[in-house]
């Protein structure tokens, strides 16, 4: 008997989906798929740095249509079937599995210490990317892309000098050009029915920003204005942010008119993004959503490159007047986004919706 353990769909362990669909072995099944090339890609991180390296998985199924792509993550479920073959976490059970196997190329897109050492002991043919010094900190497998990437990490004085953005310099470390591709993002059907009047556009402020980066946010006060003056211009307007933002949007709501549906699933708070027409956002998780769902943006910037953030022509980014000097800080005693005004992000949604 013939079992094609080569076969994308083959398990081993259990009978494929195939299978046990149509009651076949291998040998009367017709829709044997050999595996080409094993790809693995390691991107730890925040959820929405997932999001923005998807691009890649374009280039890769373009170039090798039968490749079997293995990805690390953190958070597994936000990547997809269609273009993930194998999507684990970094746990114990999934590293010594991977150290068992033989990948023709790995791509480590992350510098932090489990990224790099993974990078450093599962073989592959081909290693792009980063990986670990002899004094346990990162380092680049050695093209010009990946050092130019790792030197902008390491230096905020070549930081503010780069004029790349991230899904260009993470496509160059691949070895390809970035020609416009977009996130990978799948929103499924959702059975809410939230109270919002679509007979207006929809406009998503996302108020948080994450614990780690407070310099980033922007004064409630001023999110209050920012409701006001919108619903003065017909527009509707909710809130969006998760456990972190729930009180302060709660507080939003009452003082400003606003609606505010509460936390939900990930999964569901993308399908309630989907329902904007444009989001306001600053460096977030929210951010690289809206850009994934193809949403109009205004993306608050300040203590970052702003070249770093591509918005595919659908957004504006807006700093505060002055500047900032708090580069990369997570805390700072300027608050500069007290300097960025309503008004000028009302402009903003304006010139993007009218």
């Amino acid at each position: 008997m013939k079992i094609f353990t080569d076969c994308r769909f083959f398990r081993g362990d259990i009978p494929c989906v195939l299978s046990k669909q149509h009651n076949v072995t291998c040998e009367g099944c017709l829709s044997y798929e050999k595996i080409g090339r094993q790809i693995l890609i390691i991107k730890l991180g925040a959820i929405g740095d997932v999001i923005r390296t998807t691009p890649l998985l374009r280039k890769i199924r373009a170039e090798f249509p039968d490749a079997y792509i293995w990805w690390v993550t953190e958070t597994p479920d936000i990547l997809t079937d269609k273009w993930v073959d194998k999507r684990i976490k970094p746990n114990f059970e999934n590293v010594e599995l991977l150290k068992c196997l033989e990948f023709d190329w790995l791509i480590n897109l992350d510098k932090d210490p489990i990224a790099i050492a993974l990078a450093a002991k599962i073989t592959a043919k081909k290693k792009s990317g980063f990986t670990v010094d002899a004094y346990g900190r990162s380092t680049y497998f050695g093209s010009d892309a990946e050092k130019h990437k790792w030197v902008t990490g390491a230096f905020d004085s070549i930081s503010r000098q780069n004029t790349k953005h991230y899904v260009q310099e993470i496509l160059e470390i691949a070895g390809y050009e970035f020609a416009g591709e977009e996130y990978i993002l799948e929103v499924q059907p959702c059975a809410y029915n939230w109270d919002i009047d679509k007979t207006k556009k929809v406009i998503g402020l996302n108020t948080g920003c994450g614990i780690r980066w407070h310099t980033r946010l922007w004064p409630e006060n001023q999110w209050i204005e920012l409701v006001r003056l919108l619903i003065n211009y017909n527009y509707e307007v909710v809130l969006l942010g998760g456990a972190d933002e729930d009180e302060k949007n709660k507080r939003i709501a009452a003082e400003s008119g606003a609606k505010y549906f509460g936390i939900y699933p990930l999964k569901t708070f993308f399908a309630l993004m989907d329902k904007t027409d444009l989001v306001v956002s600053a460096v977030s998780m929210g951010f690289h959503v809206a850009v994934g769902l193809k949403k109009k943006l205004v993306l608050f910037n300040n203590i970052f490159n702003k070249n770093e953030f591509y918005l595919y022509g659908r957004g504006i980014i807006l700093e505060p007047d002055g500047g900032c000097t708090c580069y990369f800080a997570q805390s700072c005693d300027k608050h500069c986004m007290d300097n960025l005004m309503p008004a000028a992000v009302l402009d903003a949604v304006n010139k993007l919706l009218i």
